[in-house]
């Protein structure tokens, strides 16, 4: 299979070899408070992810205000029930005026900060902030006509794929191209809230690989940091994980969002991963040279005079190495020795 040919996103490169992107969703974890927004901002800087994520809409861009059955979320949905779409979004919702100060921030930390839009304004709004790449949300994976305008910024996209099937994945990336954007990720997703690890279908990730031949990454909605290490031991390279300052603090994603504690945990842990998937290759390693030395093998363990015999109280299978292999004994039990020997002397075939 071959490599993707990495991506660029502001000063860091997302693909294989380098270390997963992290991608740090705000999203309504804000709880209706800039200052928590920026909070949020700089526990994500200090968890060492490379990038935060806004949603870009208001409840008016994103739907309209009505009761109908369309417009109002199962009732015994775990997170949402009943609720309409219009009162959730407005809840949900990030203020426009917000974005400035919380993209300043982000670079101020060193962070990448970029968002979804959910509509031509919200474009036009995150293009004079500078925003430096862009994420089509799983729902709008089939807005074509969006993916076009965003494409058409030149920046690079980030497409979650969650309900998707291959031939709307196509769609989408064509879209995209069409429009003309260059540089593409391609998210694995399960776009339920929150997902279960059972449904993560993480053999996806190598295969959209194989399909598309852009860089994979995920976006994860399961509770933990399991599946995304998971992930990038298949081969993602982009890791979307929602974050909040503490859970207990309730919001409209807090339940499957990650405290910053366990951010920093997803950062070590993935990047392990990464590093821990490998060629098949046995032998000892240059690093397993220490261990190697203290393998097993006979040695002679009490002082013995030339023209005794060997037996098993006077050469062992021990540890270090140095002496004939183990599987020797049974060869050289019986056997006289040389000369005289000392305690702790590896037996070799000089000796007998």
């Amino acid at each position: 299979m071959p490599t993707p040919t990495p991506v660029t996103i502001g000063e860091h490169e997302v693909g294989a070899g380098a270390k997963p992107f992290v991608i740090a969703e705000v999203s309504g974890n804000h709880n209706g408070s800039l200052e928590r927004a920026l909070e949020i901002v700089d526990a994500i800087a200090d968890s060492g992810a490379q990038a935060v994520k806004l949603q870009t809409y208001t409840a008016d861009t994103i739907t309209i205000d009505s009761d109908g059955p369309n417009f109002r979320i199962r009732g015994d949905h775990d997170l949402w029930g009943g609720r309409t779409l219009y009162d959730l979004y407005t809840e949900a919702h990030t203020p426009w005026e917000w974005h400035e100060p919380i993209f300043a921030r982000a670079r101020e930390r060193g962070l990448t900060p970029f968002s979804s839009p959910f509509d031509p304004t919200a474009v036009e709004l995150l293009e004079s902030l500078g925003a430096q790449a862009y994420k089509i949300a799983s729902a709008e994976v089939v807005d074509l006509p969006l993916i076009r305008l965003v494409a058409s910024t030149g920046k690079p996209m980030i497409i979650s794929s969650g309900m998707a099937t291959i031939g709307e994945i196509d769609a989408a990336l064509n879209a995209a191209r069409d429009g003309g954007c260059k540089e593409m990720v391609l998210l694995a997703c399960t776009a339920s809230y929150p997902a279960l690890p059972e449904d993560a279908r993480l053999q996806s990730i190598p295969t959209l690989q194989s399909a598309f031949n852009i860089p994979i990454g995920l976006s994860d909605h399961t509770k933990g940091i399991g599946v995304s290490v998971a992930a990038v031991a298949l081969g993602a390279v982009a890791i979307e994980k929602h974050v909040t300052l503490k859970r207990a603090d309730g919001g409209v994603d807090s339940d499957f969002s990650l405290e910053p504690d366990e951010l920093a945990a997803l950062v070590t842990e993935t990047d392990a991963a990464r590093l821990a998937v490998g060629p098949a290759k046995f032998g000892p390693t240059a690093a397993e040279q220490d261990t190697l030395k203290v393998r097993r093998s006979l040695y002679v363990v009490e002082d013995v005079r030339a023209g005794d015999p060997v037996t098993r109280e006077n050469v062992r299978s021990i540890r270090p190495s140095g002496g004939l292999a183990t599987d020797l004994i049974d060869t050289v039990l019986g056997r006289t020795f040389a000369g005289d020997v000392s305690r702790g002397t590896p037996l070799t075939w000089d000796l007998i």
